[in-house]
């Protein structure tokens, strides 16, 4: 918003020209997402206790989970009211407005941030753990994956092909099954985000090192000869989106003030479906969707022992970890929790690093 206010205003205050730079604008949408969050944690940490919307732990999956989790019992919940209130409202002011990028992934993490409000709603008011079921939510994920379909179909053309990592110039052009490629990435980041949403600050922390690594990607997918010299497709608009993602970073680093073990704060569905799904969304939109699996590695490896270990109970009545995901797994071989938190963060922060390499190896 301040673009468009100010930056038409150069020609007669010179001063008004530094609008011009996303690199400028991305990160003051990150401090001002970041005061944002730090300054009204507080606030909305008393609110939340006088409304006594509080961590259930009684879910009725593991007795041995439940009492290692027991401390946990009461802490606020659905602090991810406060990470999107941050991320739009930093959006809004730093990022062109007129950017059709921009409009559609805040379209999404509203979408998905309604859908995890809503889950964490039934949880507190109906006294029921499990909230929405999983058919619900992966209607509600679905449907926003149709719409994001049909709209880049109709006005993104030049994200419909799948960018293949690590080779020139090459791109798979998936035809009739992007709208269903769509919906799965849609669906499947943010359940993979949601999964690892189960230690203090594991899942927020780790989001911050994705939201990094794609500002990254996206600013030089915007930037012609950045993404001409590195051999990546050049997509027109899509660098305003590293103002997006700057703004998670610095929503995500203020929340991570307050959700750090021990965690005065939980964010909830409203925030985890959220920010998954937002992540998934600047992947389409700048045709870095495989590179989702090495940079939220770790997301991958927590959706991937639940199907694993669900199937292997279907198939065999046996479990391959101790329980599902892999988090509390090291929890059930005595790793103290924030051994466990920091060394996901480790690996996370490794990952990040190889995703942004990977744009020189070609």
């Amino acid at each position: 918003m301040l673009y468009n206010l100010l930056f038409p205003l150069h020609e007669s205050i010179s001063f008004f020209n530094i609008f011009r730079y996303i690199t400028f604008r991305a990160a003051m949408a990150a401090l001002t997402s970041f005061l944002i969050s730090l300054l009204l944690g507080p606030y909305v940490i008393r609110k939340l206790k006088s409304l006594k919307v509080g961590e259930k732990i009684n879910k009725g999956d593991s007795d041995a989970l439940d009492t290692l989790h027991h401390s946990k019992k009461d802490t606020p919940t659905m602090g991810g009211i406060l990470i999107l209130v941050a991320i739009v409202f930093s959006t809004l002011i730093w990022a062109d407005i007129s950017n059709k990028y921009i409009w559609v992934v805040l379209f999404s993490t509203i979408w998905l941030g309604i859908t995890g409000f809503i889950d964490d709603y039934l949880k507190q008011t109906k006294k029921n753990a499990k909230g929405l079921t999983a058919k619900t939510k992966f209607t509600s994920q679905a449907l926003l994956g149709l719409i994001l379909g049909v709209v880049f179909l109709l006005y993104f053309q030049s994200s419909l092909k799948l960018d293949i990592p690590f080779l020139k110039n090459v791109a798979l052009d998936l035809n009739g099954l992007y709208i269903i490629f769509v919906i799965l990435v849609i669906a499947g980041t943010s359940n993979a985000v949601n999964l690892t949403d189960g230690l203090d600050g594991l899942a927020i922390g780790i989001v911050v090192m994705v939201a990094f690594a794609f500002s990254v990607l996206c600013y030089v997918s915007g930037h012609i000869r950045l993404s001409e010299y590195l051999l990546v497709p050049f997509i027109s608009g899509s660098g305003e989106l590293t103002v997006f993602c700057a703004s998670i970073l610095g929503a995500g680093l203020g929340f991570l003030w307050f959700n750090c073990y021990p965690a005065s704060i939980f964010m909830g569905d409203v925030g985890s479906l959220a920010l998954g799904g937002s992540l998934g969304t600047v992947a389409l939109l700048i045709r870095k969707e495989l590179l989702l699996v090495i940079v939220g590695g770790i997301f991958v490896l927590e959706a991937l022992s639940v199907i694993l270990q669900i199937g292997s109970f279907r198939l065999t009545k046996k479990r391959i970890f101790r329980i599902a995901p892999l988090h509390h797994h090291f929890q059930f071989l005595n790793w103290p929790e924030n051994k466990v938190i920091v060394r996901f963060w480790i690996i996370a922060g490794l990952l990040a690093i190889m995703t942004i390499v990977t744009l020189k190896v070609r």
